[in-house]
């Protein structure tokens, strides 16, 4: 099913840049920040998810206050680029939770992924336990624990980016 397309003006635009980043904001304060009625906001928002244009909210974290745990870059070198290895491999990491982003790339590795594990043994076993599966063709694996997080991701720079025309 094709997603609608709605036409992105300047209101579309604030409301996305706004809640992007302030997806708590009311609906009341979002419409006020945007310059419209609560009732044409919270129309134009809802329209505007329900086309894809946005999916889903979500809450950053502080996992050091709140858990034990490992973040950590998995880079993914496969054998071949085959629509067969590619297919299983995502598959197979659709499957595990704590690989939370995962991102096929140019370059000499195949895919590289953002992972939170609840320690190095568990990171290492889930490694394994991909590698020595023979039907995802994985040639190698390098695991990048994170020492210190020195930026947080707070959302795309939207204001810095060129939007689509209609």
């Amino acid at each position: 099913m094709a997603k609608r397309i709605i036409k992105l003006d300047e209101y579309n635009k604030k409301i996305l840049a706004i809640v992007h980043k302030e997806a708590d904001l009311s609906n009341q304060e979002l419409a006020e920040r945007v310059g419209l009625s609560p009732s044409a906001c919270f129309q134009r928002k809802k329209a505007l998810r329900e086309a894809g244009y946005f999916f889903n909210f979500h809450c950053e974290m502080d996992l050091d206050r709140i858990c034990e745990h490992v973040l950590a870059y998995v880079e993914f070198y496969l054998h071949s680029n085959t629509m067969p290895y590619k297919s299983a491999f995502e598959s197979a990491i659709q499957g595990i939770p704590e690989f939370m982003d995962c991102l096929r790339i140019s370059g000499d590795m195949d895919y590289i992924s953002f992972t939170c594990f609840p320690n190095l043994t568990a990171l290492k076993d889930a490694c394994d336990t991909l590698s020595a599966n023979d039907s995802l063709g994985i040639k190698r694996i390098e695991i990048r624990p994170i020492l210190e997080r020195t930026k947080w991701y707070l959302g795309y720079p939207l204001e810095k980016l060129k939007w689509l025309e209609d």
